[in-house]
C-alpha cells in the first residue's frame, strides 16, 4: 500500500514549497495539483475561452492533454506536449486556474490522474480539496494557511525578486478574493478536512512547517 500525505490550504499559503521540500526529504513524488489547473487555466486563456460557456470548456477539455514528467526529480508540467512549468506561475494563468478548478468538467478531467499517480506512489499532494475529495484515505492530511497579510508579503517579495513590478495592497486583495472564490465555489470548494491538521505558517519558517509535517508522518508511520 503506498503513503499519501494530504496537503491543502489557501493560495499563497506555501503549500508548494512545503509539499515539495517534504516529497524529496521523505523521498516521496511530489504532486502539484494547482500546477495542472494552471496547465488548463493557460490553455483556456491563449484559446480566449469563455469560461462561463460550458460547451466552450467542454471543446477546449477535449483539445488538452496534460502529462507530469520528473527531471533531476522536478517535476515539469506537459501540456499537449510543450513544457509549460516556466509559463503557469502568474497571476492571470493563477485567477483563470481557479475559475476553472470551479467547472465540474475540468476536475474530472484531472482526477483519474491524480489518483493513478497517488495509487502508484508513495506521494505529497497539495491542492484545495486533496484530503476532502481527491486523496479522502490519504494517511496524513494537512491545512495549511497563513494570515492574508503574511501570504501577501510572501508573493510580494517573490515577485520583487524577479524583478517584476507589483503592489502589495493589490496582490493582498487578490488572494482575498481568491479565499471567497476558492470556498465558495458550489464544486469542491476549499476546506479543513475532518481529520486534517490545522497548521498556521503565519510565524514559521518553511524549514519549522517541514519539520513539523515529517515529525507527524514518523508519528503515523
Amino acid at each position: 500500500m503506498t503513503y499519501k500525505i494530504a496537503i491543502d490550504g489557501p493560495a499563497g499559503a506555501g503549500k508548494s514549497t512545503i509539499a515539495r521540500r517534504v516529497a524529496k526529504e521523505l523521498s516521496f513524488v511530489y504532486v502539484d495539483t494547482g500546477a495542472m489547473y494552471r496547465a488548463i487555466g493557460l490553455f483556456l486563456i491563449r484559446n480566449r475561452t469563455d469560461i462561463k460557456e460550458e460547451a466552450q470548456i467542454r471543446e477546449a477539455l477535449e483539445k488538452i492533454d496534460i502529462s507530469i514528467t520528473y527531471t533531476a526529480g522536478e517535476q515539469q508540467v506537459i501540456l499537449n506536449g510543450e513544457n509549460v512549468s516556466g509559463l503557469i506561475r502568474t497571476e492571470e494563468v493563477g485567477n483563470m486556474a481557479s475559475a476553472a478548478a470551479a467547472v465540474p468538467s475540468v476536475r474530472e478531467k484531472l482526477l483519474d490522474l491524480q489518483r493513478t499517480l497517488a495509487e502508484t506512489n508513495n506521494v505529497v499532494m497539495d491542492g484545495r480539496d486533496i484530503g476532502s475529495r481527491i486523496l479522502p484515505d490519504a494517511q496524513l492530511k494537512i491545512y495549511l494557511t497563513a494570515s492574508a497579510d503574511t501570504r501577501a508579503k510572501r508573493r510580494y517579495d517573490e515577485l520583487c525578486r524577479k524583478g517584476v513590478s507589483c503592489d502589495f495592497e493589490e496582490i493582498k486583495d487578490d488572494i482575498i478574493k481568491r479565499d471567497d472564490q476558492d470556498m465558495h465555489r458550489a464544486v469542491a470548494p476549499l476546506i479543513q478536512a475532518e481529520d486534517a491538521v490545522y497548521l498556521d505558517s503565519s510565524e514559521m519558517t518553511v524549514e519549522e512547517v517541514t519539520e513539523k509535517i515529517k515529525f507527524l508522518y514518523k508519528e503515523q508511520a
